[in-house]
């Protein structure tokens, strides 16, 4: 399986943004250094903000661009398309019911097949999760310690998605609208980018 990899905190600090969700993400980053601080043209701020959000679901550029050509092809407006396809993917609702820390622990623990997607076992990261299905831990994965403190630390409260922390389950109510995503994205300039 392909995946972002290498150092974290610095691709979070050369993209000006904490994408991974870490509290200590960008203590290191100093005002003179940031992107923030020098001229962009155009095209680098478009650039930017694709990066951003790449790097937030933790996606790579080929399988970014097939999400960009299904939002065009799906509507006139396909900004929040690829914000809601990206958001409905398996190991981010996983990340987003509090089963992981951080996407990328969502996607190994995805991949090592922890999950059961309306009773069967799902190992796909990718998996494209629909309104109404219900994620549940493996009854083998319940004895594990590490989802349950996850669960109990999750900060989460989102309005597509209902948590049971007793029964370890999650159940995507509704496929989520734009302003109810937690992520700081202008997709204007991700469209504009690919639009050139």
């Amino acid at each position: 399986m392909a995946k972002m990899m290498g150092p974290r905190f610095k691709m979070c600090r050369s993209l000006g943004l904490n994408v991974v969700g870490h509290p200590k993400a960008m203590d290191r980053a100093k005002a003179g250094t940031s992107r923030d601080a020098r001229k962009l043209s155009e095209y680098g701020v478009q650039l930017l903000e694709k990066q951003r959000l790449r790097a937030y679901y933790g996606v790579l550029e080929k399988q970014f661009t097939r999400y960009v050509d299904k939002a065009f092809r799906a509507g006139s407006n396909p900004g929040p398309i690829i914000l809601t396809s990206l958001e409905m993917r398996l190991d981010n609702i996983v990340y987003r019911m509090g089963f992981a820390r951080s996407i990328r622990q969502a996607r190994q623990m995805v991949n090592h097949g922890h999950f059961l997607v309306n009773g069967k076992k799902v190992d796909r990261p990718s998996y494209a999760l629909s309104e109404g299905d219900t994620i549940t831990l493996r009854e083998k994965s319940r004895s594990s310690k590490i989802f349950a403190d996850n669960m109990a630390d999750n900060n989460f409260v989102l309005p597509y998605i209902e948590v049971d922390t007793e029964n370890l389950t999650g159940t995507l109510i509704k496929k989520p609208t734009r302003e109810e995503l937690p992520i700081e994205i202008n997709e204007q300039l991700i469209i504009e980018f690919y639009s050139r």
